[in-house]
C-alpha cells in the first residue's frame, strides 16, 4: 500500500443543526439526511513521494438518511493546479483505496461518484476566528462565520473534542452562513452547521 500524508485545513458544513449530532449521537438533525461538503487545503503532504504540498480538494455528499446507512453520492472537485501524477494520488487517497480510516469508511457508505471534477477550488480558513470560505465557481460555494449570543449578538465559541475520532480529534464549532452546490448533488442551506479543524491524515488514518 502507498504511503501518503496530507496534513492541512479541514472544513466541513453541512445541513445539521450546529455542532452536527452526526458526530456525537450518530444521526443527523433537524433533518432526516445529510448533505453538504468537505473540502481540504494541504499544507503539507505527499504520496509515496510524490509532493501534494498547496494543493486543494472538495466534496460535496449527500445521503438520505445517517450516513452510517449509506447509500450515500458525492461529487469530487480536485484542484485544476494538480498534475496528472498528482491527481491521480488525490483520486486513490479520496476513493479509499490508499488506505486512510476517515476515506475507506467513506467508501463503504457511498452508491455513486460523480467526478471527478478538475476545477479551481478558492479556499480561506481561519480556525481561531471561526470563519472560512469555499468556492468552486458554479458549482459550490459555502461560508463559515462565528456562532453568536442570540441575547448579546456577541461571538460565541464553541470547541468539540474526539479523542478516538477518525475525522478530526477537535474542531472549532461555526454557522455556515452560506452552503449551496449545484452540480449533481444540489442544495442551498442557510444557518446550518462548520467544522473547522487542522488535522493529519495518513495511509495509517488520523494522527492528529
Amino acid at each position: 500500500m502507498a504511503q501518503w500524508l496530507m496534513r492541512g485545513q479541514y472544513l466541513k458544513n453541512c445541513n445539521c443543526l450546529p455542532s452536527c449530532p452526526c458526530d456525537t449521537i450518530g444521526v443527523p438533525a433537524p433533518n432526516a439526511f445529510c448533505e453538504g461538503v468537505v473540502a481540504m487545503e494541504i499544507v503539507e503532504g505527499h504520496y509515496d513521494g510524490l509532493p501534494l504540498d498547496g494543493l486543494r480538494w472538495a466534496v460535496v455528499a449527500h445521503w438520505p438518511g445517517a450516513i452510517h446507512a449509506g447509500n450515500g453520492t458525492v461529487e469530487l472537485f480536485i484542484d485544476e493546479r494538480a498534475d496528472p501524477q498528482q491527481r491521480q494520488a488525490l483520486l486513490q487517497v479520496l476513493s479509499g483505496q490508499a488506505g486512510g480510516t476517515l476515506f475507506e469508511i467513506m467508501a463503504s457508505v457511498v452508491q455513486e461518484v460523480v467526478g471527478p471534477h478538475f476545477v479551481p477550488i478558492h479556499f480561506e480558513f481561519d480556525k481561531a476566528g471561526r470563519r472560512a470560505r469555499l468556492s468552486i465557481p458554479g458549482q459550490v460555494e459555502t461560508v463559515s462565520q462565528p456562532l453568536t449570543v442570540p441575547a448579546t449578538g456577541e461571538e460565541q465559541r464553541v470547541i468539540v473534542c474526539l479523542p478516538d475520532g477518525f475525522e478530526y480529534k477537535e474542531m472549532e464549532v461555526a454557522q455556515a452562513t452560506v452552503l449551496r452546490s449545484s452540480g449533481a448533488v444540489r442544495f442551498d442551506w442557510q444557518g446550518t452547521h462548520s467544522s473547522l479543524a487542522e488535522v493529519t491524515h495518513t495511509h495509517q488514518g488520523l494522527q492528529a
